[in-house]
């Protein structure tokens, strides 16, 4: 039988504990470039069921989380139209690692260096459980989705388009 491998706590984990989550860790070689099509594979679990975890900004440059399936783009039109906004990008990589205290690569929703608010595709609700990143490169834990309301306040918006 395979050893388990221990992963180190993270700001991610230390959120999730602190506020008694249940969750399975899932670590894997993580692939620069390879996304969820890469963690999928590694996991054995559908890519729809992998979120990703995207730092955005509004058109006033403030940080915003958008949590999307592995195998979906965002529209950031009908994201701007559903929050409020006149538009919404992504932000450059050292700007998403400043507000968020992680690598790209290694973002997670939860434990983030600044509070932002979250906003989640609808249909991911609908999952069993979903594989999310934990807090570092190579690292996903596997929670029910209904926590990304009920414990991150995250808001439901519909801005999949099939990638």
């Amino acid at each position: 039988m395979a050893k388990k491998e221990h992963v180190s706590e993270t700001p991610a984990t230390g959120f999730l504990r602190k506020h008694a989550v249940a969750f399975s860790e899932h670590p894997y070689a993580y692939e620069e470039h390879g996304g969820t099509a890469v963690s999928s594979r590694e996991l054995g679990v559908p890519e729809h069921d992998v979120i990703k975890t995207l730092v955005m900004q509004d058109e006033a440059a403030r940080p915003l989380i958008v949590l999307m399936h592995g195998d979906c783009k965002v529209s950031t039109k009908n994201l701007a139209r559903a929050i409020g906004c006149k538009s919404v990008e992504p932000c450059k990589p050292e700007v998403a690692q400043r507000h968020s205290g992680y690598l790209v690569g290694g973002t997670s929703p939860f434990g983030t260096r600044k509070a932002m608010p979250v906003y989640v595709e609808e249909s991911i609700l609908e999952l069993g459980k979903i594989y999310i990143n934990g807090g570092r490169r190579g690292y996903l834990v596997g929670v029910d989705p209904r926590v990304l309301v009920d414990v991150l306040g995250a808001k439901l918006v519909q801005c999949a388009l099939a990638d």
